[in-house]
């Protein structure tokens, strides 16, 4: 028998989050195909890291529905939506500092893989969890670091790892916070170059504050403001919106636009 897969890899739907009287998500609805890869941008406070939140189980919605695959997770706890096919990355670096790149590695995979917890002197034995540690430090391109410890990796090379401990468990759904944050030029072309190569045929939601990397690296952009849904189209379309420009893009997309010409 043929497995259908469901249109949608995300929805929302009408969600809403209140924090005492204060309501930060506004009734947003948003849906995402398998495969897209979705940057969310939007000013300070605009309630990004909290979507974030609510999508991956840290938060609860007030009320409404948020969709994995077809299947309600609103409520869900995060190892949960976890195990349903969602990681997510961090805005601080979330690594074993002590530990390998391999080790590291290791324990995102051991999870996914059924083992839970293990004491270390039987994880030389488990064959299927070390090669696809090892296949990780390869896409990750950190082979050559195997043994270093994490917390001696660069910055960029930490938050490579970090992606490297998002993708293992397999999800299909990843979100990714601020993934470039801190970087250089230099070192945030390349690592926007290795996010598209992980998360090939993956659906990606992604915070940036970078324009750079937003309209370079999104199929489609969801601006917030102030809790709601302001637009969510092409990158094209919404660097033309006058309502985007507006209320955040502004100079920005005139900058972007004069660079063009």
């Amino acid at each position: 028998m043929t497995q259908t897969v469901h249109p949608f890899a995300l929805e929302l739907k009408n969600l809403r989050k209140s924090f005492g009287k204060t309501e930060i998500i506004r009734g947003i609805d948003m849906v995402v195909k398998p495969g897209e890869r979705v940057g969310i941008i939007g000013p300070n406070g605009a309630g990004k890291s909290t979507l974030f939140n609510l999508i991956s189980g840290r938060f609860e919605p007030s009320s409404g529905e948020i969709l994995l695959g077809g299947y309600r997770v609103d409520g869900k706890k995060p190892f949960e939506i976890n195990r349903m096919g969602l990681s997510r990355s961090f805005q601080i670096t979330n690594i074993f500092p002590k530990l390998s790149v391999f080790e590291n590695l290791r324990c995102g995979v051991l999870w996914s893989l059924g083992y839970k917890y293990t004491f270390l002197k039987f994880l030389l034995d488990l064959d299927d969890a070390n090669d696809r540690a090892e296949e990780l430090m390869e896409m990750v391109h950190l082979d050559k670091k195997r043994h270093t410890l994490a917390m001696n990796l660069t910055y960029a090379e930490q938050r490579a790892l970090e992606i490297g401990i998002t993708i293992a468990g397999g999800a299909n759904v990843i979100l990714l916070d601020e993934p470039t944050a801190g970087m250089s030029k230099s070192e945030t072309s390349r690592f926007i170059r290795l996010i598209r190569e992980v998360t090939e045929g993956k659906t990606l939601l992604t915070v940036e504050h970078d324009m750079g990397v937003v309209f370079g690296l999104a199929d489609k952009i969801a601006v917030v403001v102030y809790g709601e849904l302001l637009a969510f189209d092409s990158p094209d379309a919404v660097r033309a919106d006058a309502r985007v420009q507006e209320a955040y893009l502004g100079s920005v997309v005139a900058q972007a636009q004069a660079g063009q010409s």
